[in-house]
């Protein structure tokens, strides 16, 4: 039976229980990314808000995963601590979206894929799979047995 692991806003989690699935809501603006060890069957998944630690250096060391920059790096250090290895991880994102921002002035989506981005290029691995940008907000469901993505938006669901 599936067990449900709630990643909230500015949260993480890592799972290795194959009846694990990891949940993130409401990624609008929000990078929800997914890192899956096919290897060890293991995955880990974040729900960072802003690009960059630096506004707040305070609110990064409370809340790491608030910021994609200290967020993503963070949870990369929680796979290999759990014994992943750079080449065997899968690594998936989505959101980024540009709501409530009808100007376009903010751009917090375009920033926090940017950010996102340069993390994986620093950290020498590609990004496999994504679902960027648009209007609308989603959820993302990772299955630890299977390292199955599911992205649900507007009423469809689909695998990333």
């Amino acid at each position: 039976m599936a067990h449900n692991v709630i990643v909230d806003i500015a949260g993480a989690a890592v799972a290795d229980s194959p009846e694990d699935v990891l949940v993130t809501y409401s990624l609008g603006s929000c990078l929800g990314v997914t890192l899956y060890d096919p290897v060890l069957h293991i995955g880990g998944m974040c729900h960072c808000m802003l690009p960059l630690s630096q506004i707040d250096t305070q609110k990064a060391a409370d809340k790491p995963f608030m910021f994609v920059d200290t967020g993503v790096t963070q949870l990369l250090d929680l796979m290999f601590k759990r014994g992943s290895r750079k080449k065997d991880i899968l690594v998936r994102a989505a959101g980024a979206a540009r709501v409530m921002d009808n100007s376009n002035l903010f751009r917090i989506g375009e920033r926090n894929y940017a950010v996102f981005r340069k993390v994986m290029w620093k950290n020498g691995l590609l990004i496999k799979r994504e679902d960027i940008g648009g209007e609308k907000s989603r959820t993302l469901r990772l299955h630890i047995a299977t390292g199955q993505l599911i992205v649900r938006s507007a009423g469809m669901e689909w695998e990333l």
